[in-house]
């Protein structure tokens, strides 16, 4: 037999069933406006830990799916980035590229440097133009900061060009001020360091000082003179009373272009204005700022004149109003005639 405890719980179960179907009874076929009342006591007392518990979960449903969009997004942006610095460099090339094709008078052709002729050499590069754009061996291959080379083998579609790294490479050169001249040829002996141009040949009493700009002579046929070739950075060795050897930085770095020009056909004139120096583009620069300074002055100047024109019409405008506001003066009453006289008084 069950116990009276266990027929206690039975009944009790039996009557909150039973409650439950009649309220749900009740809520049912109660008016809306009643029905929305207890819904909202027992939202507000009973269920109340439910409902703050489903907020909860709904909120850190949002968050964790807000979470991962961020998250996404973050990457994205991270990834993106990584590649900036990159997209800024190849833009300023580009942009010197095209500022140095507007300066050569010269026919030339604009080349991508694929890659290297061979896996283990260095010393040449691969560039996406040959024979069917007018590319032949022998044509100068620069790049806006200087020389790179020249076109070794030319084939159909690309071109093999020996950098001034290669062993061979050779260039008739001259110092800017025109008191040295010499032969720049890659530095194999080690002193230089490596990447780096020896300036050869140089009479022992011409001295050239660190710093100095070292050109293309042009002599040779190969080379258009005026092309920057490296600068001055010291004596690699002497020969007292014969000659000195000095060491050059180079103008352009061959492992870092990723365009470049080709020289189809060698300039009439030399091409000293196409690479300015550095105390030309010093000059440049001081130039375009001080044109700056002075259009600034100028905008300036005109925008005090229009402020002060602007101030005197408001002054104007604000005299006139007070000069409508001011009542004026009544104008005196008119004086009145004196009465004529009468005609007896006239005849007396």
């Amino acid at each position: 037999m069950a116990s009276a405890s266990e027929r206690s719980f039975t009944r009790r179960d039996t009557v909150t069933f039973l409650a439950c179907v009649g309220l749900s009874v009740v809520a049912l076929f109660s008016p809306e406006p009643w029905g929305q009342g207890i819904s909202d006591a027992l939202r507000n007392s009973v269920l109340a830990p439910l409902v703050w518990l489903q907020a909860r979960a709904e909120e850190g449903r949002t968050s964790r799916a807000r979470l991962k969009a961020i998250t996404i997004q973050r990457d994205s942006a991270a990834y993106l980035a990584q590649g900036i610095p990159s997209l800024m460099a190849e833009n300023e090339r580009l942009r010197g590229l095209l500022s140095l094709s507007r300066r050569v008078s010269s026919p030339y052709v604009a080349a991508e440097v694929m890659h290297q002729a061979q896996a283990t050499d260095g010393r040449t590069l691969l560039i996406d133009i040959g024979r069917d754009e007018l590319v032949s061996e022998f044509d100068p291959v620069v790049a806006p900061e200087g020389l790179i080379g020249m076109v070794l083998t030319a084939g159909q579609h690309s071109s093999v060009v020996m950098t001034w790294a290669h062993p061979e490479f050779r260039v008739a050169a001259y110092t800017v001020g025109g008191n040295a001249s010499g032969v720049v040829a890659p530095s194999l002996s080690g002193l230089g360091g490596e990447g780096a141009l020896e300036f050869r040949g140089v009479p022992y009493r011409d001295s050239v000082p660190a710093g100095t700009l070292v050109l293309s002579s042009g002599l040779g046929g190969v080379y258009p003179k005026g092309i920057p070739v490296g600068t001055v950075t010291g004596v690699v060795r002497e020969q007292a009373g014969w000659e000195r050897v000095y060491r050059l930085l180079p103008a352009a770095n061959p492992g870092a272009v990723a365009h470049v020009m080709v020289l189809v056909a060698p300039p009439a004139t030399g091409m000293e204005r196409a690479f300015p120096s550095d105390s030309a583009l010093e000059a440049m620069r001081l130039d375009s700022i001080a044109k700056v300074r002075q259009a600034d002055s100028i905008a300036t100047a005109r925008a005090e004149a229009a402020k002060a024109a602007a101030a005197a019409r408001a002054e104007a405008a604000a005299k006139a109003a007070a000069a409508r506001a001011t009542p004026r003066p009544a104008p005196p009453p008119p004086v009145a005639a004196p009465p004529a006289p009468a005609a007896g008084d006239s005849a007396r």
